[in-house]
């Protein structure tokens, strides 16, 4: 379904389930979740990234109101009211460290996602915090990998910034956002997942150099090429030790590499990969943090810390990057020079080796494991080119690539992983775009 489509489905249940105050404005907004075909986890370290927004989307209505609460209402949750005071303190909005405390109880943190946004408004933009209503509807599936939390984020901002004549520009919107899931949720993403909410096109993959959010050309996809999603149901979480590990690992090995070599922009993915492999030699396979702690003192990343108890894969979470990086680019050079007809098996080759990288990492799981096996297994014969598990890893969501007529071989690997688990998979099929083109409507119902 088109976003225009799922912005008057949202409008007309607002209108029907009297979910907004009569007679006031409102403004509403969309962002599509999206699904990571290449780059993934190394743009918290620099490299190009290729995203595709999917056709699930989350609607949001932002409200302003009388009274000094901040009402929020997601359709399949209690609503929750936080009052304007807690988000006080002297008069100022609270600082970041406060906020994430204030959010923390399991039954309430999904709120740090939409308060967050205000925010990080209040503090980057001056936003005075006053009452507000926030509604939102999303059919963006939690943990399953593809950016739910960065489609409510984007889709709230939009509306905020209208309700609240906010002057912001798009890629603005984005980068807050990111810092709203950071500093108030305690999540340590990347920036990829809020820029394409922000910025996808429903007929091309999004290529964004992450350094720190430079958003470059679009990439078409042929006519003879299709991306999917399918969700392994193994539930994955930004913030979850797996990912914040090898996240922490890449910093560690920046750091390490940074008394023997230059990192330009201390950016891992700008290493040439001839460099870096000689200098992988002073990596160490496995480091305990207390080891690196005593050595080093830290690393450079604000949103992750090295913990002493725990032991890191240095060596492959420090080469991901890197490697992660040329794959990326070769993926867009071979769509770029294609002018309209690729091979899809180098392209397929390529995300076999992104899977096999984040294996290494740390950050593989049965369940996604065997459906880029059952992909592997079918191959070019059935339509099918290549596979990779997205984003952060650890469970979630496979993009799949193929020809478009592929649909039942895609279908069938569905039906494999259901006998076999006895979980069904969500496919996910199709596009559409971004909060940047869709833009925010003030309306009263």
């Amino acid at each position: 379904m088109s976003a225009t489509a799922d912005l008057s489905r949202f409008v007309e249940r607002l209108r029907l389930e009297r979910l907004v105050e009569p007679g006031a404005p409102i403004a509403i907004a969309r962002a599509p979740g999206r699904l990571d075909v290449m780059g993934g986890i190394a743009d918290y370290s620099g490299s190009l990234v290729l995203q595709r927004p999917i056709a699930e989307g989350t609607c949001a209505a932002v409200q302003r109101i009388d009274r000094p609460v901040v009402e929020l209402i997601s359709i399949g949750r209690p609503p929750l009211d936080v009052p304007v005071a807690t988000l006080l303190r002297d008069g100022e909005p609270i600082d970041y460290e406060a906020a994430r405390q204030r959010f923390a109880r399991d039954d309430q943190h999904w709120a740090a996602y939409i308060v967050g946004v205000f925010l990080v408004l209040a503090h980057a933009r001056g936003l005075r915090l006053s009452g507000a209503r926030v509604v939102i509807a999303s059919d963006v599936p939690e943990g399953k990998g593809v950016s739910s939390s960065a489609a409510v984020e984007t889709a709230v901002m939009q509306g905020a910034v209208c309700a609240f004549n906010v002057a912001i520009a798009p890629r603005d919107i984005a980068l807050l956002c990111q810092q709203a899931e950071n500093l108030v949720a305690g999540a340590p993403c990347g920036v990829m997942d809020q820029m394409t909410c922000v910025f996808g096109l429903p007929d091309a993959l999004m290529a964004l150099l992450c350094q720190p959010a430079e958003l470059q050309s679009p990439v078409p996809l042929p006519g003879d090429l299709a991306v999917w999603g399918i969700d392994s149901g193994e539930r994955h979480v930004v913030g979850g030790s797996d990912y914040t590990s090898v996240r922490a690992a890449a910093f560690m090995g920046v750091r390490i590499l940074a008394d023997h070599l230059r990192v330009p922009g201390g950016y891992l993915a700008n290493l040439d990969a001839a460099e870096f492999e000689r200098a992988a030699s002073r990596l160490p396979e496995q480091m305990s943090g207390e080891e690196f702690l005593a050595c080093y003192g830290g690393t450079s990343d604000t949103v992750t810390t090295v913990a002493r108890e725990r032991q890191y894969r240095v060596r492959d979470a420090t080469a991901h990057p890197v490697d992660e990086r040329r794959r990326a680019e070769t993926f867009r050079r071979l769509l770029l020079d294609s002018h309209g007809e690729v091979s899809g098996v180098p392209l397929g080759t390529l995300m076999y080796e992104s899977h096999a990288s984040y294996g290494r990492c740390g950050l593989g799981s049965p369940g996604t494991d065997r459906l880029v096996a059952l992909v592997e297994s079918a191959g070019p014969s059935a339509g099918l080119y290549g596979a990779r598990i997205t984003g952060g890893g650890s469970g979630g969501t496979v993009a799949v690539l193929g020809r478009p007529d592929a649909s039942p071989a895609l279908a069938r690997i569905a039906d494999q992983y259901e006998r076999e688990t006895g979980y069904r998979p969500h496919v996910f099929a199709g596009s559409s775009s971004g909060v940047a083109a869709v833009g925010a409507n003030v309306l009263t119902v």
